[in-house]
């Protein structure tokens, strides 16, 4: 159930999402009565925390784990904590089809509240943890969908504003507006570029669609400068790419095109469409992995949960 963000808006605040998750977590439960009353189920897998570190924290993922925790207990069954960027890992792993074997890779995970270059692979030391994630770059400043959103807001578009302005940037055929490039090494900077966007849409002197279009341009060749750059100085073979954000397709066919040409030994992961911004399959995923993991199961693909 998507949260409703009133027209002209640009997000809400951690208070407001917590007050419209408890209004409609009731609901939701309401419409999956007979799962939980039907006794199939072996355990209850819900996000605690945004990331995998001491101290990562957001109301929302208590709120939502509580009631996790409570239908645990009701059923007598066991609860399986695991983080959201964790779950976007996981869904992204089964949803693209990548084989891990052992080898460390990178996830970009793009939102509209991270972005974040992490290298990834699998723990099998721990009980409680399934990957042992180290980040490797970042955004400085804004993150990549608040860009996103708060240009497409200003373009008259409802938030979260990434399918709509990907639809109005297919209209264009083409633009000279380019908006500006800021990479450093293994760090990205958005609020120029949102900046920019923003002067060039108050002077009206180019049309809303051309303005989207150079948008794409932008966080496409933005990632790509931050891929390349993480890639030469760690040596990854397999990149997978999570988030919402990623499920753009004028972004997909730009970094294939351009990563590839410049590094023919890259695989490219993306995550299935419906799994990039949904992670759910994926904390489900990982809480059968862990229930598991005595009896030997790492495999983190399709036929873990045919």
């Amino acid at each position: 159930m998507v949260l409703e963000v009133p027209l002209g808006k640009r997000g809400l605040s951690q208070s407001e999402a917590f007050f419209l998750h408890n209004k409609n977590l009731p609901l939701l439960f309401e419409r999956i009565k007979f799962i939980i009353k039907g006794g199939k189920l072996k355990a209850v897998a819900a996000s605690t925390a945004p990331r995998p570190v001491p101290n990562s924290y957001m109301p929302v993922f208590l709120l939502g784990s509580n009631y996790g925790k409570v239908i645990a207990s009701i059923n007598d069954l066991p609860f399986v904590g695991v983080t959201h960027q964790e779950g976007h890992i996981a869904a992204g792993i089964w949803s693209s089809g990548m084989k891990v074997n052992g080898e460390k890779f990178l996830a970009v995970h793009l939102s509209g509240g991270t972005t974040e270059l992490v290298q990834v692979e699998l723990d099998n030391s721990s009980l409680e943890e399934s990957f042992i994630i180290k980040i490797l770059g970042k955004s400085s400043d804004l993150q990549i969908g608040q860009f996103i959103d708060r240009v497409g807001v200003a373009l008259g578009l409802n938030f979260p504003a990434g399918k709509d302005l990907e639809q109005m940037a297919s209209r264009c055929k083409g633009t000279k507006l380019r908006l500006p490039i800021v990479v450093k090494d293994n760090l990205v900077s958005f609020s120029g570029p949102e900046s920019a966007a923003q002067r060039v849409i108050n002077t009206g002197q180019y049309s809303k669609e051309e303005v989207a279009l150079a948008v794409q341009i932008c966080i496409s060749e933005s990632i790509t400068r931050l891929v390349r750059n993480c890639i030469e100085a760690y040596g990854f073979r397999s990149v997978l790419f999570i988030g919402g954000v990623a499920s753009n397709d004028y972004f997909r066919t730009y970094l294939c095109k351009n990563l590839i040409k410049s590094n023919e030994e890259i695989k490219l992961f993306f995550a299935d469409k419906h799994y990039s911004s949904d992670n759910a399959v994926g904390v489900g995923l990982l809480g059968l992995e862990r229930l598991n993991r005595n009896a030997g199961f790492r495999n983190l693909d399709r036929e873990l949960i045919k």
